[in-house]
């Protein structure tokens, strides 16, 4: 007899279906586990053999093969190993096979038989609620789970606890979905003495979704204004908390099933490699820019991070999809982040200033800007010098508009873009593109003399005239607009970046 269970493969945020396919076989005993699976699938074997034997159970004498189908699909992580018990105790008659047929498993198993979390618990309850099957995880993941409609969980914290709810002898409580956070802002703009340009820069990005970048001298406020981005921002609507969840799930960070209402907020380190901004390793997990997806991701010291980590961001930065390539299996996670960057001028900090500045100025300010690829630049969409603070700015009140003055426009902006955007493939400005871009972000006749004259001007490439005119869009929506005209078209445009060196 072959028992035969479901579970699910993760490959970026897809789940794709798994059939367990357990069979005892006379002949010398052994436990055997087939089906293209990496080593922490096939240490289950150990992990199988003492939740049973904790239970007072022991194997039969015969050969167990294990086969998970399709064979050539990659199976990673300990998330079958509850999949594999319960096909196992099918097997021996323990259970009845046909109550486990509706369901799909996932979980981790503790030596003593607790049921362990694992990452990527939504996308199976997502999965089986396609399907239209109900989902067996472990109990600390039932909020998880519960947030995909329709589907029937069974979340047990051990698998004594789930064998005597199969057999009727005990009931496990069906879970409830775990809260929405609304979540904490972070500092209010009205933190951040002078800096006007700045500010209004902050608020054109978050209004359209745009790439930033703030150069300026050590001190002068950058990494604040940046942490002042995401109070500014609307919280995510119901679609795309999922989304978000989605990939925290699979990244194992969703934790207690909490949905988050704000915006994700990501700062690595300038150490941060390749693998780690954009995704892979061993076993392939979203990278920080897919952590920060439908969020801001934030590069402090942008020179410091490596070239190469910093040129694997383009095209992210352009199709808001991240892909990684291994021999055996093709990863595609979700990227579609709002880029906010600062720098120094150079690598002393202190261009411009004959007091400060090193010797080696303005030749260190062209060699420091030079580690900044003329590519990535040209995606963001706006470039701002950050003066130093005075001491003057300092000594002033703080100032009378702050964080809540500064949503309220920026909400207004995005409803504008929500419904403009209600049967496209665009959320907000930044997304807008060919056609799409040239209906709505046409400026009018001056401000199209106006950006002819400056694309010639400033030799605008191609990306870089299709970003003016989403920055200009997004002006124009911030002043309440229908159509863009030659004020707003000089605005974008002054947020160019113009030369290496500021």
């Amino acid at each position: 007899m072959t028992a035969i269970v479901s579970t699910v493969a993760y490959l970026g945020l897809e789940a794709r279906g798994v059939e367990v396919q357990v069979q005892l076989i006379a002949g010398l005993p052994a436990f055997n586990v087939v089906g293209l699976a990496d080593k922490a699938v096939g240490e289950s074997r150990e992990r199988v053999r003492g939740a049973i034997a904790a239970m007072g159970l022991a194997l039969p004498p015969k050969r167990i093969v294990v086969n998970m189908s399709p064979a050539d699909l990659p199976k990673e992580g300990s998330h079958y190993d509850l999949a594999v018990a319960l096909g196992l105790l099918a097997a021996m008659g323990v259970v009845d096979a046909e109550a486990l047929a509706d369901y799909v498993i996932v979980g981790e198993l503790g030596l003593d038989a607790p049921i362990a979390p694992s990452p990527g618990v939504l996308l199976a309850a997502l999965h089986a609620a396609e399907t239209g099957r109900g989902l067996i995880c472990p109990a600390v993941q039932g909020p998880e789970a519960a947030w995909a409609s329709g589907v029937e969980v069974l979340a047990a914290p051990d698998l004594l606890s789930l064998l005597n709810h199969l057999k009727g002898q005990q009931l496990l409580r069906a879970p409830e979905p775990g809260d929405v956070e609304e979540g904490v802002h972070g500092p209010d703009l009205r933190q951040v003495r002078g800096q006007e340009v700045a500010k209004r820069a902050l608020e054109i990005a978050a209004a359209g979704g745009h790439n930033l970048l703030m150069c300026g001298p050590p001190g002068a406020g950058k990494s604040l204004m940046a942490s002042c981005l995401p109070g500014i921002l609307p919280p995510l609507d119901p679609s795309e908390a999922l989304e978000v969840s989605m990939v925290q799930s699979v990244a194992g960070t969703l934790a207690g099933g909490r949905l988050t209402r704000v915006r994700p907020f990501r700062s690595p380190h300038h150490s941060a490699s390749m693998a780690a901004l954009t995704g892979g390793g061993l076993r392939v997990k979203p990278g920080e820019v897919s952590l920060a997806h439908l969020g801001i991701l934030f590069l402090d010291e942008l020179p410091e991070f490596g070239r190469a980590v910093l040129d694997s961001l383009r095209q992210p930065l352009e199709t808001g999809t991240v892909s990684v390539a291994r021999a055996n299996a093709h990863v595609t996670f979700p990227a579609r982040v709002q880029l906010v960057a600062a720098m120094n001028p150079c690598r002393c900090g202190h261009l411009g200033d004959a007091g400060l500045a090193c010797a080696r100025a303005p030749r260190c300010a062209a060699d420091y800007q030079a580690k900044v690829s003329g590519p990535l630049l040209d995606r963001i969409d706006l470039h701002v010098d950050v003066a130093a603070v005075s001491a003057a700015d300092l000594v002033l009140p703080p100032p009378a508009e702050g964080s809540a003055e500064v949503r309220a426009r920026v909400a207004a902006a995005r409803a504008l873009q929500t419904e403009r955007y209600r049967d496209a493939a665009a959320r907000t400005n930044a997304e807008a593109d060919g056609p799409l871009l040239e209906n709505v972000g046409t400026p009018d006749e001056a401000g199209r003399a106006l950006l002819s004259q400056a694309a010639a001007s400033m030799r605008l490439t191609a990306r870089g005239y299709t970003r003016v005119l989403r920055v200009a869009r997004t002006v124009a929506d911030l002043a309440g607009a229908e159509t863009v005209g030659r004020v707003h078209v000089a605005e974008a445009l002054s947020y160019r970046r113009r030369s290496p060196v500021n």
